[in-house]
């Protein structure tokens, strides 16, 4: 006799799945846009979501985890019908010794209140994370995020240490633990960061994090065309001062950096500093003397809550949708040297004149707000984009597609990597069915 079908008020899930009708992730809201869910369920516990998803493996029913529906416009539209995971009952904090600089929470927390709870002991997880209020832990290591202070502090792989979590036929299972050490074999924490879901639910996680700073600076630089840019940034790898970031910015986003005096500065250094007051002070001084010894024209410091305010810009640009391309957006990221960049947002800006770029320069990475219509977005990808990043030994990949695009995933996230074939054995080993984020990613 076949097992029966899961619904979210099956008796089966002992009484701890709730439906969505009241929760942000109702039949209106976008999760029902952007998957195709027929309904969504709450577990209200770590054993129920692993009950839900070995139903669902049972029945051959798509599974979609759903954190803060902040990504949601991230990677391929699956066709399948199934079945939405929300792991928002799971929010909350398993331990703490805070001594030991180490935390673990549940899935479900918001970044907001882990980043609360961490500073009341004058602790953070270095990591910008876009939408932080809504934005959930699982959801930010599944998606990979990083951010602007990844140039010193890295990513969150660098710091996810612990896992607990549900593979593809529900059974739980854990990785790494709640002490920072070195561990033999194979890390399975760092694979499961980034993998969007495809290889596991993420039911909580163990953060190793760092202390407060006591002070966070920007210094911000004009540069009138892209080989002072370049100037600029070659003195930074010389420069005497400890960055947290070093991001370059240009395009019609980041015009209000003028200050109102009406020119154009086609581009922006700014630079993120961080440390003890007496640290913070000294390094401004000291880049903003570098600066003049290059020649750059103008300059100007944030502190305080403005600092924080544009930390806070610089972290929600990838999410953000401009008003100035309207429902004609593409939002593309890519890798390519450090060396490289430059040269890439040089020809983006030929490419796009309207378009608004945001690169964390010292890691090569270059995220690109285009306007494309949805029509025209697999054409752009494929002959100016791509081939653009290939041409100079990076990649790219689609974070956001304009509405009415039904884009593949080899068209979102580019052709199979080397490794294809051991990638897709790990796949089928943590989801032999192919239940988990169907058809999302590359994996999927």
């Amino acid at each position: 006799m076949p097992p029966p079908r899961l619904g979210p008020r099956d008796p089966a899930t002992l009484g701890l799945v709730e439906t969505m009708n009241q929760s942000p992730f109702s039949s209106l809201d976008r999760a029902a846009r952007v998957l195709p869910v027929k309904e969504t369920v709450e577990p209200a516990d770590q054993n129920a979501v692993a009950g839900v998803v070995e139903r669902a493996f049972k029945d051959g029913i798509p599974v979609y985890p759903l954190g803060g529906g902040t990504q949601l416009g991230r990677g391929a539209r699956p066709a399948d019908p199934g079945l939405g995971l929300s792991l928002r009952g799971l929010n909350r904090e398993v331990d703490y010794p805070s001594r030991d600089l180490t935390i673990t929470v549940e899935a479900g927390m918001t970044i907001a209140e882990l980043r609360r709870r961490l500073a009341s002991q004058g602790q953070r997880l270095p990591i910008d994370v876009p939408n932080a209020s809504t934005a959930t832990v699982g959801g930010a290591v599944a998606a990979g995020e990083a951010g602007p202070r990844q140039f010193r502090w890295g990513t969150l792989r660098d710091y996810l240490i612990g896992v607990r979590a549900v593979d593809g036929s529900g059974m739980v299972f854990s990785a790494g633990g709640r002490v920072v050490k070195n561990a033999a074999g194979y890390d399975l924490c760092r694979l499961l960061t980034g993998s969007y879901g495809t290889l596991a639910v993420l039911l909580q996680v163990t953060f190793m994090v760092k202390p407060m700073p006591e002070q966070s600076t920007f210094a911000i630089a004009e540069a009138p065309d892209s080989d002072a840019a370049e100037r600029l940034l070659a003195g930074l790898v010389r420069t005497r001062t400890l960055p947290s970031a070093i991001e370059l910015l240009a395009g019609r986003r980041w015009d209000s950096l003028g200050e109102g005096r009406g020119a154009c500065t086609p581009f922006w250094i700014a630079v993120g500093l961080e440390g003890s007051a007496d640290e913070v002070s000294w390094m401004v001084d000291q880049l903003q003397a570098e600066w003049r010894e290059a020649g750059a024209p103008a300059t100007r410091t944030l502190l305080g809550e403005d600092a924080q305010a544009f930390w806070d810009r610089l972290t929600d640009f990838p999410a953000e949708h401009s008003s100035t391309n309207g429902d004609r957006e593409l939002t593309v990221q890519f890798h390519v040297l450090p060396a490289a960049v430059c040269g890439l947002v040089q020809r983006l800006l030929a490419l796009d004149p309207a378009a608004s770029i945001q690169a964390h320069a010292g890691n090569g990475i270059v995220l690109a707000r285009l306007g494309v219509a949805a029509e025209q977005a697999a054409a752009m990808i494929e002959q100016r984009l791509r081939p653009l990043s290939a041409s100079l030994g990076g990649h790219a990949i689609v974070l956001a597609q304009p509405p009415g695009c039904d884009l593949s995933p080899q068209l979102l996230f580019g052709p199979a990597p080397p490794g294809w074939q051991v990638m897709q054995a790990i796949k089928r080993r943590f989801d032999p069915q192919g239940i988990l984020n169907r058809g999302r990613f590359l994996l999927g």
